[in-house]
This record gives structure tokens, sequence and C-alpha cells, in this order.
């Protein structure tokens, strides 16, 4: 070291930064570092203050809010703006000043939902268009993040057109108005749809007003319904309703056109005042009438497919849009009207008769009872008086049974010609519904197309062997089967009854005979036209003692073999006697 230098020594209160920055004044490091603090901005913890976005890459975006450090804010809380560059102005929320690294660290997110009630009540107000990120789907729409908040895109509202793709759009962010907001539940609902709904209404009124009846234009399906098609015109919509399809029925839409199909159209009718087009697809082409063979008459066969059962009958399609109704009486010969079902059922590919038929109305008649022969053409032939037959029964009356012989051929059995021995009160006491029942045909009325049949013909009238067997005066064991108020009934034997009033009921011991008493009875009476027997039990002890009293007073009336003959002078007069007396008397009384 040389004596120049060895005996300096530093200064200890030099200030070197003054000297570097080509400063003399006496100025302490407290108060520089104060001078520099007072040029930053002042920042507290947990409040939101405006950013500068410094730089941006897919994991971070660095913002300067003017403080000695610049935070980092996670690139995903921005996904709602795709658009954020460096330059733009960004809310922040302070979380920490300084972490333990120095670094200041700040939350977009949280800076949004502090804001985030205020600014979606304001857009709703304002009817401002705002951006949000459509987190996902949901039950009837979407999920959107609107500054933070989840809000509900109901699915009707993504676009003026039905979405059948929801999935694509997830992930997107899109333009939005805030329709509806619920305070209390913070529900928030927001709309694309609502956008383009102005656009567009200017639209729909431009192409209206353009439109005619019976012009024809191109459109693209846009929705199919079970009720018919919407065609999208352009920027208007109109409906094909289902009767318009087709000229023949369409019982599905689907089976006509396609989603996004583009077909031709014709305007069949429009409303300005509700934008409602009512269009047609089926009128492009010939009516099917007027393409019918010319040579089609009545009694013609045709062959075609039941598209509609209804109880009265059935609509049966020829070709395409013609259609025959087939009547329910023209199904069967027979004249119980039944419903068409039984006879037919939708699909059935089927061959009848024309029976009128009226190009002008667009209407025809058909039959199919008339494929097959009419039974009472030759009735007398298959069904002659005298025979025998089986037949079916189907209802009753208080007066007989209505049977069928086959289709077609019914008959009546009167109550009286069921048995010639039984006496029937109604017809279900001697068969039932469905049964089968042999029969013999009695009588034919032709005209009104009626048998009349008999069952008890098929075996002889018993009544001829009875009125041998229970004459007036025989007496015969009853059983009482039955006791009603005029008397009661006695079964005699199988199939044979008689009846006896109450006077004849009356035991010998002065009691009156009860029901299933057997008892002997005797014959008072026999008719065998009216098939009546009348019996009495009270005369088969009163008769004989009648007789016995007859007997012991002519008995003691006879005179004895000692006793002499008194001449009875009034007991041998005579009615020459008589006579006189009588004349004398009248000739004395005229005198008087």
């Amino acid at each position: 070291m040389s004596e120049l230098t060895k005996n300096v020594q530093p200064l200890q209160d030099f200030d070197w930064d003054q000297f570097e920055n080509g400063t003399t004044a006496n100025v302490s490091k407290e108060e520089l570092d104060k001078a520099y603090d007072e040029t930053l901005n002042k920042v507290s913890e947990h409040q939101v203050v405006d950013g500068t976005v410094i730089s941006v890459d897919k994991k971070e975006v660095v913002v300067n809010i003017g403080y000695k450090s610049d935070g980092i804010i996670p690139a995903s809380e921005f996904r709602y703006n795709p658009d954020l560059k460096a330059g733009d102005t960004v809310e922040v929320y302070v979380e920490n000043a300084e972490d333990k690294k120095g670094q200041l660290v700040l939350s977009h997110k949280k800076a949004r939902m502090s804001k985030s009630w205020e600014r979606v009540n304001a857009a709703l107000e304002a009817q401002e268009i705002i951006q949000g990120y459509i987190k996902c789907r949901t039950k009837g729409g979407m999920i959107v993040d609107v500054f933070g908040i989840e809000a509900f895109l109901p699915g009707s509202q993504i676009d003026v057109h039905p979405i059948r793709d929801y999935d694509q759009f997830v992930g997107k962010t899109m333009e939005f108005k805030v329709v509806k907001i619920n305070q209390e539940f913070r529900n928030v609902v927001v709309s694309h749809k609502a956008l383009i709904e102005a656009e567009l209404e200017a639209q729909k009124q431009e192409i209206i007003g353009k439109l005619e009846k019976g012009q024809i234009l191109e459109g693209v399906v846009k929705n199919i319904t079970s009720y018919g098609v919407f065609v999208d015109l352009g920027g208007v919509d109109g409906l094909i309703h289902i009767t318009d399809l087709s000229w023949g029925r369409v019982d599905d839409p689907h089976k006509v056109v396609e989603l996004d199909q583009k077909i031709n159209v014709v305007i069949l009718d429009f409303d300005e005042e509700k934008k409602r087009i009512a269009l047609g697809l089926k009128q492009l082409t010939p009516h099917p009438w007027d393409a019918l063979d010319a040579d089609l008459k009545v009694g013609d066969h045709v062959t075609g497919k039941v598209v509609v059962i209804a109880d009265y009958g059935a609509f049966v399609e020829i070709q395409p849009g013609v259609e025959g109704l087939i009547h329910v009486s023209e199904m069967s010969w027979s004249q119980h009207l039944r419903s068409a079902q039984e006879f037919l059922k939708v699909g059935d590919e089927i061959e009848a008769v024309i029976l009128t038929l009226d190009r002008d109305e667009r209407k025809m008649s058909l039959g199919i009872k008339q494929l097959k022969e009419d039974p009472w053409e030759a009735i007398e032939v298959k069904y002659p008086v005298g025979s025998k037959h089986t037949a079916r029964v189907r209802n009753f009356t208080n007066f007989g049974v209505f049977v069928e012989l086959e289709e077609g051929v019914d008959g009546l059995i009167h109550i009286s010609d069921l048995s010639w021995t039984k006496k029937v009160k109604h017809p279900s006491e001697f068969t039932q519904v469905g049964a089968e029942i042999d029969v013999i045909v009695l009588d034919i009325d032709k005209e009104n197309r009626r048998l009349s049949l008999g069952h008890k013909q098929l075996e002889d009238n018993p009544w001829d062997a009875f009125e041998e067997q229970y004459t007036v005066g025989s007496i015969h064991e009853g059983k009482i089967t039955e006791l009603l108020e005029k008397g009661a009934v006695v079964s005699l034997a199988e199939n044979v009854e008689g009846f006896a009033t109450p006077k004849h009921l009356q035991k010998e011991d002065g009691s009156q005979a009860q029901a299933g008493e057997v008892l002997p009875f005797k014959v008072i009476e026999f008719n065998k036209d009216s098939k009546r027997i009348i019996l009495s039990h009270s005369r088969t002890f009163e008769d004989p003692q009648r007789e016995e009293k007859k007997a012991a007073a002519k008995k003691a009336r006879a005179p004895k073999a000692d006793t002499p003959k008194i001449e009875n002078v009034a007991a041998s007069t005579t009615l020459g006697d008589i006579d006189v007396l009588a004349q004398l008397k009248a000739q004395m009384e005229k005198g008087e």
C-alpha cells in the first residue's frame, strides 16, 4: 500500500446511491423508500380493483394493478372470454398483497362473483347483450357461465330452429340476453334466440307481405310432429297439416317426409297478424279421384286395405286417396247389427263389391256380404217346413227364444213350443244363450226373413196318452212342488203337473197341505187343449164319505118287510094330476 492511501478511511455515512445517481443532496434511504412507495397504488387485500392484462398464454394471464409486482391468474378464469388480449382492462380481486414468495395473488373469478348480481340485474334492465361460456348440458337446456354465475339457457332459447344436438354448443362462448332473474333463489335465465328474433321478425314480415295463396315455394323440413310438419321457408315457418301431406290417410308424418329434407309446398292460407302460414304438399299432385278408372261401376269387385275402423263400418282404401265405406250392415247377411271390429281390422287386405259410386261427391260405398250367396234366396230348399236342424241360441224375450241356424238365417221358438208338459215362465229356465238346441221348421216368412220354429214338435204329444191315463175321477199320487197364492202345483209324474186350489188342499184332519208333501189326488178336470189337469186331495176322502152317507140314507128310507104298506096319496099323484091342479090354481087366481 502506498503512503498516499495508507491512512485513508471510507466515510461511514457516504450515500453511494446518491453518488451513482449524480445527486449530492443528503437524503436518507428511508426517505427514498417512502418516496418510491408513494408512486405505487395503495393496495388493500380483499378488495376489487381494475387491472391491465400484460400477457396471455394457455395457462396463465399476467395482470398489472399498478403495484410493485404483477399478479398471475389461471387462464381458465377467462374461458368465457376467448378474445382476451394484452392491454385489456379486467376486474381482479386482491387475495394477498404479498405471499411467502413476495408474489401478488389475484383472482378474476372472485372479482366477477363479487359484482355479478349487480351486473346481471343491470344487464336485464338495460337489455344489454352479454357474453357467456356454455359449461355443460342439463335437463331441458344448458348451463352458462355469466359473470361467474351459472345461468340457465333453455333448449328452446338456443336458436330459432329446434336443436337436435345440444353437445355441439358445449365449450362455446356466445352472446346472450338476460331474460329472467329470480332474486330469491338467485336463478338467472338467458337467451340467445332473443338476440336474433327482432331481426327475424322484420324478415318474417317482409316474407309474409310477399306471399300469395297458391304460390309454390321451396322449403326445408324443420320439425315433424304428430299433427303435421313445420317447414322453414327462409326465415319464416309454415305448417303442413297431416291431412294436407297426402291424398291418402297418413298416420305418421315421418313416413312422408324427413328432417332437413327440401320439399316444394303450396301456400293454402296465411294470417299476416298471427304470422301463421298453412301449407299443402298433396295439392301439388292431381286428386286420385280424377285418375280413377272411368270404367269402374256399381257391381264391380275391388280390392283394398282397411285404413279406419269405426263401430258403424270400415273405410277401405282401394288406391291412395280413394276410399269406400263398408257399412256394418253390408258385412253380413245377419240382421243382428254388430260392431265392425268383429268382422275386420285395420290393415286387412280385402275384396269388396261396389254398391254405390258418386264421382262428383267422391264417395263410394262397398259391401262384402255380397261376395256370398244370400241364404234367403233358396230358404225353402235348405230349410223346408218340417225339416229338423240344430240352431244356436242368440237371445231371449218374454215370449220366446231367438236362434240362428246359420249366419243370416234366424228363427223364433215361441215359448209355447218349447215343451209339451213343462210350464215355462221364461225361456231362460229352459235353455241359455250360446247353447245349441234342436228345432223343427214350422213356418217360413221369406218377406220378413224369419222362421217359426218348434222344439217340442220333435217328440210326440204325450197328452194323447195322458188323456187315457188321467181320466176324471181317477186318483193318483202327487207331490206338492210349489205353493202359490191361488193354489199349488202338483207333480204327478215326470213332466206331468196338475193344479189344486186351496179348498182342495184341505186334509182330512182339517189342516192345509204343505209344499213337499206326497198325497193322493183325484182328477176333477182334464183339458187336453189347454194342457190343464185340475186336482183335489180333499175329494179323495170327501167323496167316499158322501157316498157312505147316501147309501146309509137310502137304506134308512127303504120299507121293512113286516111293516104294513100305507098308500101315499101324494106319492101316487101322477104328472097329469099335477098339471090339472096347476090349471085350477091359475083359474082361481084369475077370478080373484
